[in-house]
């Protein structure tokens, strides 16, 4: 018994908490949002209980989540209508919500079953009538004048007291007479008929009401068609026939012929023929299936209904009975109708819906039983469908939300027969699944921050949306309305600032983001928006220098030995940002001898203790005082305050022991001075190509220096290459005579040859152009090479005679030479005096010969 109690505890619970609780309840359709469905009360003493709404079946947006409130100590429930609700019961008039309630550790999940009912007196046009372009009507012109052309069926039309009226003009110009319609939708021709009237095609606005002010209107076209006199008939009234059981499909049976104008054939018996068809413009009637059929389905002897009709008198015409016998012996495996099965299916297709049945029976029995088996081509299929009987159906929830969801399912239904042996048909089945859009893209509201000296372009954060259907991606984002000076990328979600912005002007800033998805439905043009609100907050820049008030004092202010007299108070502040009231003090000029300190923005002077008390004429002090802003901001904007202290020295005779303070006012405007320096920051990829320029100009520069040095070094050692050339030629010492030969290019020597050369008592005299004599001063007497031995310088000729060469001087030496003599023809051949001769011109042979004495 003890152990029985709690559960009894439990059920009382229960039971008090269910109180209340509709699970079935009827609405009208003509309920608006906000409207109260039900309302229920729940028992829950010890904790705080919660309902939820956990689904609507069919899925709809109608119904908003339950409110729980506490009235009296009992928890009332309410469920309402949303604001996107709107009742229709001809389209659903029945929804499933499921609801849990929730109390403690107790929980309870239950249905709700909501009916709509309909409401009486409303109408709604539907259809093709309600259509922009209307219903369309073909009349023939021998209509009987008055007859019934249209019914009108519309829902809410067998409500009593519906009205109906022609609203649209019907002159009689153009029409024989008027259309009407009664109070049962029946549209009827008119009194005179509309005999001549073809082709003409008359519009017609209609509108239906009913009481309250209900009311709807529709198009309806009414084309008359012309119906040319005209006789149809056949040959005979009726005809036997008996065919070939062996005939395959699409073989002639008969062709059937009548008189007419614009003939055209139809079977009209039976509806639809199994085994024959007639050819609509030449009345051939051919079969349609096997006749091995018509034994086992009983349709040995087939008679046929065949009417002749005019193109443009549809109603009148001939009709020939036709017998067609056929032997019904043969074995067929099962044929099934259809024999294809190709459908495509939405994602949302509930579990159970009929996908199609299957027609299918035996030929050579009729009434046997067959048997059906499903096979799956795909792994994936199995869960998805299945086959009851004949029926095929969808067995699972279907999803494209997720990748490789969406497929096609490949299949086969196999209809084996009894016989012997079994015979088999295969009837293949592809069902293709397509995406549905379900759900509209979300997004989480954010806040971003950016300094309000933010320049253009810059990011200030990105959008994260989402969507539950697959591709999860697919969302476009575009700014709905919100200031123009922010954007958001259509593709990424990144918000940009497109302008300006101002701290002191506003702050904060509110961007609604419009989201919608795209490429998530079979149908492109389906798509779902959604909606989210980005928070932007400005960060404070300082932008604006303090200003003080005034900005020039002038004061005069007795000092006493070792004592701090307050001198004055620098009052400053920001206009433009009157929060700003932090503020940095300092004394940058004037303070001589540091008499004077800040107190915040008191300056105070004091006087020291040691020396003599100064005595004499009032000094004077100009002081520069620097007030900056002291917020965590950057830049720190300042301005300067001038303050000019006359110090007097405090006398036993002065009349106040009070400190007096005079303060004048400046007339002159504050000058607020601000300072830029400018400088050039050039792009890296200049200082590069700059390096590089000026590493190839020194290398170039230094490559051209060098050649100059190389070429003046050549030039320079040109003169010396005779003497030294005659040096290493009498340097050589052989026996047999030897001679040298040493060019001098266009040298061309003095034809005097006093100018050149004399020995005068073994001394060597040199002759100048005028005539003098120069002795070397540098040289000692040399001494002569002994007699007998000269040495001759000689302008040497080719062997030939007759060809012209340039002339080319050569020494040849007949014995060996004494270094003096050597010296003395390098002072000759060294002589300034000699000049080249003209490139071209003949040169004068010349022979000097020096003899010792």
């Amino acid at each position: 018994m003890l152990l029985l109690r709690p559960v009894a505890l439990l059920l009382a619970l229960v039971v008090s908490a269910l109180q209340g609780l509709p699970w079935f309840i009827n609405v009208s359709e003509r309920l608006g949002p906000g409207s109260v469905l039900q309302s229920f009360s729940f028992n829950c003493s010890s904790h705080t209980p919660t309902l939820d709404l956990l689904s609507v079946k069919p899925h709809s947006t109608f119904f908003n989540p339950p409110s729980l409130a506490k009235w009296q100590g009992t928890y009332v429930g309410k469920v309402t209508l949303s604001s996107s609700a709107r009742l229709d019961a001809l389209a659903v008039n029945h929804y499933e919500l499921q609801l849990l309630y929730t109390c403690g550790t107790y929980v309870l999940r239950g249905p709700l079953y909501v009916d709509v009912l309909r409401s009486p007196g409303r109408v709604q046009c539907t259809g093709r009538f309600a259509s922009p372009a209307g219903d369309t009507i073909q009349v023939p012109e021998t209509v009987t004048p008055g007859a019934r052309l249209y019914t009108l069926l519309l829902p809410g039309l067998e409500v009593r007291g519906a009205q109906m009226n022609i609203i649209s003009a019907q002159d009689p110009p153009y029409f024989p007479g008027p259309f009407s319609i009664n109070e049962h939708g029946w549209l009827q021709a008119p009194s005179q008929g509309l005999r001549g009237q073809a082709p003409k095609v008359f519009q017609l606005q209609i509108s239906v009401s009913f009481g309250q002010g209900q009311s709807c209107q529709g198009r309806l076209l009414v084309k008359v068609l012309p119906v040319p006199a005209s006789h149809v008939s056949f040959l005979q009234k009726a005809q036997n026939i008996t065919v070939s059981q062996s005939m395959t499909p699409g073989s002639e049976v008969v062709q059937v012929q009548a008189t007419g104008i614009d003939l055209r054939y139809e079977i009209t018996s039976p509806v639809p023929s199994p085994l024959y068809s007639v050819g609509r413009a030449d009345g051939v009637v051919r079969t349609t299936a096997p006749l091995e059929l018509a034994g086992a389905r009983g349709l040995g002897v087939t008679r046929l209904q065949v009417k002749a009709f005019e193109l443009l008198q549809p109603q009148a015409g001939a009709v020939l009975d036709l017998t067609v016998t056929v032997p019904s012996t043969n074995h067929w495996p099962p044929r099934c109708l259809p024999a294809l099965l190709v459908t495509q299916i939405p994602e949302t297709t509930p579990v159970g819906t009929v996908l199609d049945t299957l027609a299918c029976s035996d030929p050579d029995s009729a009434g046997t039983a067959l048997e059906y088996q499903l096979w799956f081509h795909s792994p994936h299929s199995p869960a998805s469908f299945s086959l009851q009987d004949r029926v095929l159906e969808v067995n699972a929830t279907l999803d494209c939300d997720s990748p490789g969801a969406c497929f096609q399912h490949a299949a086969s239904i196999l209809v084996l027969d009894d016989g012997q042996p079994r015979m088999t048909t295969e009837v293949p089945i592809l069902v293709m699944v397509t995406p549905v859009n379900e759900y509209p893209p979300a997004c989480t509201p954010r806040t971003f921050r950016v300094r309000e000296d933010a320049g253009p372009l810059t990011l200030l954060g990105s959008v994260a949306g989402t969507d539950r259907d697959y591709p999860h991606n697919s969302i476009e984002f575009h700014a709905s309305g919100g200031p123009s000076i922010f954007a958001v990328d259509r593709l990424s979600g990144e918000v940009l600032l497109l302008g300006p912005l101002d701290y002191e002007q506003q702050r904060l800033y509110r961007l609604p983001i419009l989201l919608i998805d795209h490429g998530q439905d079979w149908a492109p043009t389906r798509r779902r928006s959604g909606s989210c609100t980005i928070t932007i907050e400005v960060e404070d820049v300082n932008d604006h220098a303090p200003e003080c008030e005034p900005p020039f004092q002038e004061l005069t202010i007795y000092t006493f030995l070792g004592r701090s007299v307050e001198v004055a108070e620098v009052l400053c502040r920001i206009p433009q940002e009157p929060q700003r009231l932090a503020f940095s003090y300092s004394i940058v000029g004037g303070n001589r001898h540091s008499r004077f300190r800040l107190q915040g923005a008191v300056l105070v002077h004091s006087d020291p203790m040691s020396g003599l008390p100064w005595l004499g004429q009032p000094r004077t002090s100009e002081l520069l005082i620097r007030v900056a802003d002291a917020g965590p901001f950057a830049p720190h904007l300042s301005t300067t305050a001038t303050v000019i202290v006359h110090l007097a020295p405090w006398r036993a005779s002065t009349a106040a022991p009070s400190t007096p303070r005079t303060t004048v006012s400046s007339a002159m405007a504050p000058l607020l001075v601000t300072g830029t320096e400018s400088f050039w920051q050039p792009a890296p990829w200049f200082v590069v190509v700059l390096t590089v320029t000026g590493a190839l100009l020194l290398l170039a520069l230094g490559w051209l220096l060098c050649w100059l040095l190389r070429g003046l070094t050549q030039v320079l050692q040109v003169p010396s290459r005779p003497a030294q050339a005659l040096l290493l030629n009498s340097i050589q010492g052989k026996e047999e005579p030897t001679e040298g030969f040493l060019e001098a290019p266009r040298m061309e020597l003095c034809p005097d040859l006093s100018s050149v050369s004399s020995l005068v008592h073994g001394r060597t005299i040199l002759s100048s152009g005028d005539g003098s004599s120069l002795a070397p001063p540098s040289l000692p007497p040399p001494s002569l090479p002994p007699a007998g031995e000269r040495l001759s310088l000689s302008a040497a000729q080719d062997a030939r005679p007759e060809e012209e060469q340039d002339p080319r001087l050569h020494f040849q030496r007949r014995s060996d030479l004494d270094p003096a003599a050597l010296l003395r023809l390098s002072l000759l051949a060294g002589e300034p005096g000699s000049t080249a001769a003209p490139q071209g011109g003949r040169q004068r042979k010349r022979k000097h010969i020096i003899d010792s004495p």
